[in-house]
C-alpha cells in the first residue's frame, strides 16, 4: 500500500461500500477530470447505494445518471476517457457487462495498442458481482475470467474494505482500463480503512494467513471462506496459507509460486465456473514453473458448478464453493488422498 501518511486508523471501521464511496469522493475532490457515470447513481445513490449522496456534493455534471443502455453508457465512458477525462462507470450488475463487451473488449482494451501508444483509455468500470443475494441466473454471475482473458485490460477483485478503497484509487490513477469486480455480499462487511489518500498496488497479491502445509489461493468473497476453513484446519494440525489474489490480471506470479514452493500443495478456490476460470490460470502458472517440482500432490481447483446460478437459496449455495467444500478438498489434499 502506498500513498500519503495516514492517521492511526486502528479504530476506524468502514463498510466495503463506504470505503468505495470514500475513494470516489477523494478522487473527485482531487482531480476535476474524474467523473462518475452509471444507471441510477445520482439521486438514487446506485443500485447498491454505493455512490450515496455524491451527486449533491459534486453535481450532476460529475455524477451522471446514464440511460438504461449498458452499451451506450460504456461507450460514452470509453470516449470520455480518450478525451482526457477519468470516468468511473458503474454497472448495476456485472452480468450486464455482456451488453457492453463491444466497447470494453474491442475498444477500451485495444486503443493504446492500435494507436501505437499515442492515446490511452483511463476508464474504470465497477461491477457488482457474485451470488448469495437470491438474484438468480442473470444477476449473480462471476465473470472476471472473461475480462482477464483480454490483453489491455486490468482486472481486480478486492476482498476487504481497505483494498476496495486502495485498489479503486489506484485504478482511477492508472492510464489503462481497469475492471473492478465488487462482490455484492461484501458491501456491508466492515473493516479497518486508513483515512486520506492511499493506493493498493494493482498486480500484487496479499498473504492473508501464513502456513506451511497447504497453499489456498482465493479471490474476493472466497478469501473469507478460505480463512474460515483455515482456522478449522489449524485445529486439525493442518497449517494452511491463504493468498488473496486481489488482481486477476496482471496476476502476482511471484507470491503464488513462493508459497507453493514452501507448502508443496495448491488449492485454488474461486466462485466463477470451474472450467476455464481463474483457478485454471493459477494452476497453469504453477505447472509451467519450477514450483511444479515442489508439488507433493496434484493441484486442486474448487470453482463454481457447470450451471447457471439458481434462485432457490439452498441450490444457490450448492453451486458455488462453501466452507465445508473447502475443508473437504483441503483435508484430502493435505492427506494425500486427492
Amino acid at each position: 500500500m502506498t500513498g500519503e501518511a495516514h492517521t492511526d486508523s486502528s479504530l476506524r471501521q468502514l463498510s466495503y461500500a463506504e470505503a468505495i464511496r470514500e475513494a470516489m469522493d477523494i478522487a473527485l475532490a482531487a482531480d476535476e477530470r474524474v467523473i462518475l457515470m452509471g444507471e441510477d447513481i445520482g439521486v438514487y445513490g446506485g443500485a447498491f447505494q454505493v455512490t450515496g449522496d455524491l451527486v449533491h456534493k459534486y453535481g450532476e455534471d460529475r455524477v451522471m445518471d446514464t440511460p438504461i443502455s449498458e452499451l451506450g453508457g460504456a461507450g460514452v465512458a470509453v470516449g470520455a476517457a480518450m478525451t482526457g477525462l477519468r470516468p468511473v462507470f458503474e454497472f448495476q450488475f456485472s452480468d450486464f457487462a455482456a451488453l457492453a463487451m463491444e466497447q470494453i473488449v474491442n475498444q477500451a482494451a485495444k486503443v493504446r495498442f492500435m494507436l501505437g501508444g499515442a492515446a490511452s483509455v483511463p476508464v474504470v468500470m465497477r461491477f457488482p458481482a457474485g451470488s448469495g443475494t437470491g438474484a438468480a441466473a442473470q444477476h449473480s454471475q462471476s465473470l472476471e475470467a472473461w475480462f482477464g482473458h483480454v490483453p489491455g485490460l486490468k482486472v481486480v477483485q478486492p476482498s476487504t474494505p481497505e483494498d476496495a478503497k486502495g485498489l479503486l484509487l489506484a485504478a482511477i490513477e492508472d492510464p489503462d482500463p481497469v475492471m473492478i469486480f465488487e462482490h455484492k455480499i461484501l458491501y456491508k462487511m466492515k473493516g479497518t480503512v486508513p483515512d486520506g489518500h492511499y493506493t493498493t498496488p494493482i498486480g500484487t497479491a496479499a498473504v492473508r494467513r501464513s502456513g506451511a502445509d497447504l497453499t489456498i489461493v482465493a479471490t474476493s468473497l472466497m478469501v473469507h471462506k478460505a480463512l474460515e476453513a483455515a482456522a478449522t484446519l489449524a485445529d486439525e494440525a493442518v497449517d494452511a496459507e491463504v493468498i488473496d489474489l486481489r488482481t486477476v490480471r496482471p496476476m502476482d506470479r511471484d507470491t503464488v509460486l513462493a508459497s507453493v514452493r514452501k507448502t508443496g500443495r495448491l488449492l485454488c478456490v474461486y466462485e466463477g465456473v470451474k472450467t476455464l476460470g481463474v483457478g485454471a490460470e493459477v494452476s497453469a502458472m504453477v505447472a509451467e514453473s519450477d514450483a511444479f517440482d515442489f508439488l507433493d500432490a496434484p493441484i486442486v481447483r474448487l470453482g463454481g458448478a457447470e450451471s447457471p446460478i439458481p434462485y432457490n437459496p439452498e441450490l444457490e449455495k450448492a453451486v458455488v464453493p462453501q466452507v465445508p467444500d473447502i475443508l473437504n478438498a483441503a483435508r484430502q489434499l493435505a492427506g494425500g488422498t486427492v
